[in-house]
C-alpha cells in the first residue's frame, strides 16, 4: 500500500496525479478469521489497526453494511478533548487524547488535527464553582486546564455577548490542548493503516445473526454469507442494542438522534472550540470556512438520521444568544447521528457474558474524541480477552454493583431523555 507524503503529492501534482491507489483493498470475505470486529466507523477500525499494529493479530475482518465511515464517524461536529471530571474518565480520554497527538504519524495519513483549544462558557458562581473543581481534577491527573475570566473570553472571541441579559459570561475553562480532527479523514487514515498491516475491510456487508456454541461466540452470519472466527467485537455505535440483541443480550442502551450543523463558508471568525452550556450550543470554524455548530438531544428515541425542526430552532436560537452576529449567517448543511446514551453517560469496553464476544459502546456525546482510545483498549480487551486498567471500569454491570460513572457535564440524565 502506498505512502503518503509532501514528496509524494508535489510527483502527482506533476504527473497529472495518475499514479494513485485505492486507499483500502475491496477483499473478498473469507470463511474464517482470527478475528471480526463489526462496524467500520472510526471506533471499529481503529480497533483493527490496534489489533494489527500492537497485537501482531492481523488476520482480521471488519464488516460495514455500507461504506465505511458514513455512520457517526461522519455525523459528529469533530470535537477532540480529555476535560472530565471523574479519574475513569480523565485517564481514558487523556490517553486518547495523546493517540489524538500523535496519530497521524501512527497511520501515515493528515487527519487534520487541530490543537486550538476548547472553551466551556461559565455563566454564574456555581458553574465556576463546578469548572474550578473540573480543572483542578485535571490538573491533579496532570491534565491541561484553565480557569479564565470574562476578559480573557473577550479576547479570545470579540463575537461572544459576555452581557447577555439571561446568560451573562462570567468566564470558561479551557484546554488549550483540545480541538478538532477532520472525521472522514480519520475514518480514511485507520481504514489505510489497517489495510496496510493485512486487515480485510469488507464493505456492505450486514450481520443479520451471531453463531454461538456452547455459550462462544463462533462468528456471524451477513449478507455475504457465513464468516466463522473465535474472537468478535461489536463497534457499532447507534446500534449496540440492536447487535447485542441478536447475542441475546439486553444492554442498558437507549438510541436518540443529535443534530450538528455547518454553515456557508466564511473569514476566519471563531479560532477555539467555544461550548455554551447553559443552552447547550457548541460552535468551531473549520478550516474551509464553514461554522460547524450542534445541540443537544432531539428528545426521544430514534434511528432516523434526520432529526427534527424543534430542536434545529432551538440551536439556532442559542447559538444567536451566544453570538448575535451569526443571525447573518446561512446555514448550507445539517445531519443527526444516532447515539448509544447509557445510563450514567459513560461508555461500554468490555467483554460480554458470551465469551469471546467483546464491544465498545455507548458513547453518549463522546464518541469522535474517543476514537483512537477505545481502538486501542477495545483491541487490548479482544486480544488478551480482559480489560486494560483504563477501561476496567467501563463494564455492563456497573449498574447491577452500584458502581455508576455520574459524569456531570455530559448529560448523564437517562431518565430525561
Amino acid at each position: 500500500m502506498a505512502s503518503y507524503s509532501g514528496l509524494r503529492i508535489l510527483t502527482e501534482g506533476l504527473t497529472g496525479n495518475r499514479g494513485w491507489k485505492p486507499a483500502w483493498r475491496k477483499p473478498e470475505p473469507k470463511p474464517a478469521y482470527d478475528a471480526i470486529v463489526v462496524g467500520g466507523g472510526g471506533h471499529g477500525l481503529a480497533t483493527a489497526f490496534y489489533l494489527a499494529s500492537i497485537h501482531g493479530i492481523t488476520n482480521v475482518a471488519v464488516l460495514e453494511r455500507g461504506p465505511i465511515g458514513l455512520g457517526n464517524t461522519g455525523r459528529n461536529t469533530t470535537i477532540v478533548r480529555s476535560n472530565y471530571l471523574l479519574p475513569e474518565n480523565h485517564h481514558f480520554y487523556e490517553h486518547s487524547l495523546k493517540l489524538w497527538e500523535g496519530l497521524e504519524q501512527s497511520l501515515g495519513y493528515n487527519v487534520m488535527m487541530s490543537q486550538r483549544g476548547v472553551l466551556n462558557l461559565y455563566h454564574s458562581d456555581a458553574q465556576r464553582n463546578a469548572y474550578t473543581r473540573r480543572g483542578n481534577a485535571m490538573r491533579l491527573a496532570g491534565i491541561d486546564a484553565e480557569l479564565i475570566g470574562r476578559e480573557e473570553v473577550a479576547a479570545m472571541c470579540p463575537l461572544i455577548d459576555l452581557d447577555n441579559a439571561r446568560f451573562p459570561v462570567l468566564g470558561g475553562l479551557l484546554q488549550r490542548r483540545g480541538g478538532t480532527a477532520r472525521h472522514d479523514a480519520v475514518a480514511w487514515g485507520f481504514a489505510h493503516a489497517a489495510d496496510a498491516r493485512g486487515v480485510d475491510i469488507i464493505e456492505h456487508c450486514e450481520v443479520t445473526s451471531m453463531i454461538i456454541e456452547g455459550g462462544a461466540i463462533q462468528g456471524v452470519r451477513t449478507t455475504r454469507g457465513e464468516i466463522r472466527a473465535p474472537k468478535v467485537g461489536l463497534a457499532v455505535a447507534g446500534n449496540t442494542s440492536v447487535l447485542c440483541a441478536m447475542a441475546g443480550l439486553t444492554v442498558p442502551v437507549e438510541s436518540h438522534l443529535m443534530q450538528a450543523f455547518v454553515s456557508e463558508g466564511l473569514k476566519p471568525l471563531i479560532d477555539q472550540v467555544i461550548t455554551f452550556g447553559a443552552a447547550h450550543f457548541y460552535i468551531s470554524q473549520s478550516d474551509k470556512g464553514g461554522l460547524v455548530f450542534g445541540g443537544g438531544l432531539d428528545g426521544y428515541n430514534s434511528y432516523g438520521q434526520r432529526g427534527t425542526l424543534p430542536e434545529a430552532e432551538h440551536i439556532f436560537a442559542a447559538g444567536a444568544s451566544l453570538m448575535p452576529a451569526l443571525k447573518r449567517v446561512r446555514a448550507l448543511r445539517s445531519w443527526a447521528g444516532v447515539m448509544d446514551m447509557t445510563p450514567d453517560a459513560s461508555p461500554y469496553i468490555c467483554l460480554t457474558p458470551i465469551q469471546g464476544l467483546t464491544m465498545t459502546g455507548g458513547w453518549n456525546y463522546g464518541g469522535f474524541k474517543a476514537t483512537p482510545g477505545s481502538g486501542w483498549c477495545h483491541a487490548w480487551t479482544m486480544a488478551k480477552q480482559e480489560p486494560h486498567r483504563l477501561n476496567a471500569a467501563y463494564t455492563l454491570t456497573r449498574f447491577k454493583e452500584g458502581r455508576m460513572l455520574d459524569e456531570k457535564g455530559a448529560g448523564p440524565f437517562f431518565w430525561m431523555q
